[in-house]
């Protein structure tokens, strides 16, 4: 698993906003109004590759041009974010999203048609500027991690993974009760040492804390990971590593419900509202150990651990049938159409109803001995 070079793929991506700044400069030289042209990260421009077994990022453009009242607004922050990103690179600086948020934000004073003094902020909210890094990232190719963005973190990782992490080298398996914290950009790790036959990604943490108090990754030869319910980039970018680079299967553990399920799909397939990213982020080996729905009468959990289904929860049902990356495997149709008709769902820790060391002694070494998981 080799390194990549993190200040290499900075330069680099300077490099790809610097390419946009001299477009910008060029059509102005020409006489033209700037503007970009910015691929649209919408469902409608989603598109699920079979082949590939990937969301992707369809064909659709959208025009942001200066001299569009409608889109001035929107091209000016985007210019603004790209000079601070470049500004950032050029420095040295690693600036958070929130970092941004405020060294862009200020007022602009003009005066209107009519005379009017009138203020306008450049973003009023960080979700305002947060979009603008996104069409950042599509506009240059480059990841914000790429880019030396920084940002919370969710993901964990424990096990025999022995790393190299800036100056430092960090055995996984000597955290005490703890474990190693993913960080923003894990590609800039180095693995030195690795002694895992597979990965075991597990939705919940309080559950990835249980099977690490028991070492589960030690008696089993594994490494465990969690991103705390939908998972993180970093998370995603790691598990993706751990699978592409170093050839580890990639098992998949959440509670049985849809919520549950779509969260196992944006490991292996990639997500919606990112699916531009999903050729870098998405583990298309990644294998569904479970819950599934007919583990609930498989296993016969008993009826007081059984929770029935909210109105939520079938709409996300009926959305997941829908698509496609769902309804080409005839197991999740099943599986979805038979959570219509119990309208009933679990979550892992019923399995402690046989007892505590149910899950990690019998239910994940039964389904990965038999091969009882979903692709």
């Amino acid at each position: 698993m080799a390194v990549a070079a993190p200040d290499r793929q900075r330069y680099e991506a300077l490099r790809a906003i610097e390419e946009v700044a001299r477009q910008l400069v060029a059509q102005i030289a020409r006489g033209e109004g700037p503007y970009l042209e910015v691929p649209v990260r919408t469902l409608a421009n989603i598109i699920w590759d079979p082949q590939s077994k990937l969301l992707k990022l369809g064909p659709r453009k959208l025009r942001r041009d200066f001299l569009d009242a409608g889109e001035a607004r929107k091209f000016m922050q985007t210019v603004l974010m790209m000079s601070l990103l470049a500004r950032a690179i050029r420095e040295g600086d690693y600036p958070t999203i929130r970092d941004l948020y405020y060294a862009g934000k200020h007022t602009i004073e003009y005066t209107d048609e009519y005379g009017r003094a009138r203020k306008e902020e450049t973003w009023d909210v960080q979700k305002e500027s947060d979009s603008v890094i996104q069409d950042i990232e599509v506009l240059t190719g480059f990841l914000r991690e790429q880019m030396g963005i920084l940002h919370d973190t969710k993901g964990k990782i424990v096990g025999r993974l022995t790393i190299r992490s800036g100056a430092d080298v960090i055995d996984c398996s000597r955290m005490g009760d703890g474990a190693y914290s993913i960080p923003p950009n894990p590609d800039a790790l180095e693995v030195l040492e690795v002694d895992a036959e597979y990965v075991l990604v597990i939705e919940k943490d309080a559950i990835f804390n249980r099977l690490n108090k028991e070492r589960f990754w030690e008696k089993h030869r594994c490494l465990i990971v969690t991103g705390k319910g939908q998972p993180d980039r970093s998370t995603r970018r790691m598990v993706r590593r751990l699978w592409e680079e170093l050839g580890l299967p990639v098992y998949v553990l959440t509670d049985a419900d849809p919520y549950g399920f779509y969260i196992y799909s944006v490991y292996r397939s990639g997500s919606i509202t990112l699916g531009y990213e999903s050729e870098r982020l998405a583990t298309t080996g990644a294998r569904f150990l479970g819950l599934t729905i007919t583990d609930i009468y498989d296993y016969k959990i008993p009826r007081n651990f059984i929770i029935k289904a909210k109105d939520r929860d079938l709409k996300r049902a009926k959305e997941l049938l829908n698509y496609p990356w769902f309804r080409s495997s005839k197991e999740w149709v099943k599986q979805l159409q038979l959570f219509l008709e119990k309208q009933e769902k679990v979550e892992i820790e019923a399995l402690s109803g046989y007892g505590f060391k149910f899950l990690t002694e019998r239910y994940i070494p039964e389904k990965l001995s038999t091969g009882a998981w979903i692709e």
